[in-house]
């Protein structure tokens, strides 16, 4: 019996079939495109979105406030300057990618409303095959390629993380979680809870904090915050001498990359300094006497997770007003008209919201397979984050978390295009990535290591996620001033890449 993917899978030079496809039209996705057109004109790719248009995270999150936590000269790209203040909404950083679309010609190469199923690697065939449902119609479509670059994220957009509770069903009021945020959520003059201590909580009660009777930020340990006015002196003043914008993003882009480097240097090397620093650079946006050690003093050192900026304070004066105040303490349970603390106080309110991180997806959740024979991710070794071990034809764009997701894209986009072309001078159809012999018994390690950073997603998916190995090669650095040094100078002939 001919089955439905011998029946309908496309042949090259088929419309179905490609040298590339991108999965994800976010923010890796728009910029891996962008470097592949540049650098590699002559592939034939296309990039499919489960979603209605462009933007990935952007489009999906609707909560109010919704910005960067990361200044846009180095999230945005290094081929597409930015004008604008360096903290921006999702509504900016959506016209920014919608204009790279534009420039770069990009429409014609997305497909939306096609979510990725399966992809199954043929070894005999020496390509990608993948079950693509139509979102709108139900309709199942099969496409091939030669190459696969996933761009989809790293967080299930489904269903945000919510922890389960103790009798949260027994609440009167609505539960929500900002990234499946309600449309309509009529919160004026309602007491809310937002419950969380990140960059989503901080962002989120501020912004509702004058429409709200009060906003109550429940936290269970606090989070380091950096305030500032949401500028850029350099970019500013080089304006006012009329440099042009092209010169401007890439001075102020070295600038902050150089301030940046030179931080998470001296808060690793000088922990307990910089926590002071940071400390006494909020303590006078608070009232007087305001229980700093409580609230605003974390248990760990600085950049063992991400420090959430705050534009111009705007948290703060929040609870200077009194339309805002925080709470630490753990939750004992839900009750009828709010929350039971384990201190034994209770908070009571018409709204919980949820701020509590997101659940990472694995790839996008896709069922990967070789010659039908599922993978289990968690078995593979990952080649520097981006590529893995018996995987064919394969590049997954994984972001830095300690700055600016984007600067990744980029490097990544570099590197695959490289390998594709290097691929085409030895007439190569396939590339994998393996051991050397003498790294046969290398100990083998957690995809990241918690000592250098371990936000909750990472903890609670690790045991999905790829291991890392102790040389070199293997290691997921998370540090784009190492990278950028070697990852342009990585020798694709080295041993550990192999060619057919």
């Amino acid at each position: 019996m001919t089955t439905a993917t011998e029946k309908q899978a496309p042949t090259p030079g088929s419309e179905l079939h490609f040298d590339v496809l991108i999965i994800g039209a976010g923010i890796s996705g728009i910029g891996s495109a962008h470097h592949l057109k540049e650098q590699c004109p002559d592939k034939r790719f296309c990039v499919l979105d489960s979603m209605d248009s462009f933007g990935g995270t952007w489009l999906m999150h609707k909560y109010p406030g919704i910005r960067s936590d990361s200044d846009l000269y180095t999230f945005g790209y290094r081929f597409k300057p930015w004008s604008g203040k360096p903290i921006a909404t999702g509504e900016e950083i959506l016209n920014y990618m919608g204009e790279v679309i534009k420039d770069s010609g990009l429409d014609e190469h997305i497909r939306y409303k096609h979510k990725i199923m399966q992809a199954n690697w043929s070894s005999a065939d020496k390509l990608w095959t993948l079950q693509v449902t139509l979102t709108d119609t139900g309709e199942t479509l099969t496409y091939t390629c030669n190459f696969l670059w996933m761009c989809q994220g790293y967080y299930d957009h489904g269903k945000g993380y919510t922890p389960d509770w103790q009798g949260m069903e027994s609440f009167k009021g609505q539960i929500v979680h900002p990234q499946n945020w309600p449309e309509g959520l009529d919160y004026k003059n309602k007491k809310v809870i937002v419950i969380g201590s990140g960059a989503t909580a901080a962002t989120l009660a501020p912004n509702i904090a004058e429409d709200c009777e009060h906003v109550t930020v429940l936290q269970r340990s606090p989070t380091y915050f950096f305030p500032g006015k949401n500028e850029n002196p350099l970019a500013d003043q080089l304006r006012s001498l009329e440099v042009k914008e092209e010169w401007i993003h890439e001075i102020t882009r070295r600038q902050i990359l150089k301030d940046q480097h030179d931080y998470v240097k001296v808060a690793k090397d000088y922990p307990e300094e910089v926590k002071k620093e940071l400390i006494n650079g909020i303590t006078p946006l608070l009232p007087d006497g305001y229980d700093v050690a409580t609230h605003f003093t974390p248990r760990y050192r600085p950049w063992h997770q991400r420090i959430a900026f705050v534009p111009d304070g705007d948290l703060f004066k929040g609870i200077r007003d009194g339309k805002a105040s925080m709470v630490t303490d753990e939750i004992e349970c839900f009750t009828e008209s709010g929350i039971q603390l384990k201190s034994g106080k209770s908070l009571d309110a018409d709204i919980v919201m949820t701020a509590t991180g997101f659940n990472l997806s694995v790839l996008g959740g896709i069922n990967f397979s070789i010659d039908e024979e599922t993978i289990d991710f968690s078995k593979l070794i990952t080649y520097r984050g981006m590529m893995f071990t018996g995987l064919p034809n394969m590049a997954w764009v994984m972001g830095y978390f300690r700055a600016s997701w984007t600067l990744r894209v980029d490097l990544i986009g570099d590197f695959v295009c490289r390998l594709l072309r290097h691929m085409d001078d030895k007439k190569a159809r396939q590339v994998n990535i393996a051991l050397g012999e003498e790294e046969q018994d290398m100990e083998l390690l957690d995809w990241g290591d918690i000592n250098e950073f371990n936000p909750g997603y990472l903890q609670r998916a690790r045991h999905r996620m790829a291991k890392r190995g102790a040389g070199a090669n293997w290691q997921h650095t998370q540090d784009y001033w190492v990278e950028r040094e070697e990852m342009p100078n990585i020798d694709l002939d080295e041993g550990i890449f192999s060619y057919q």
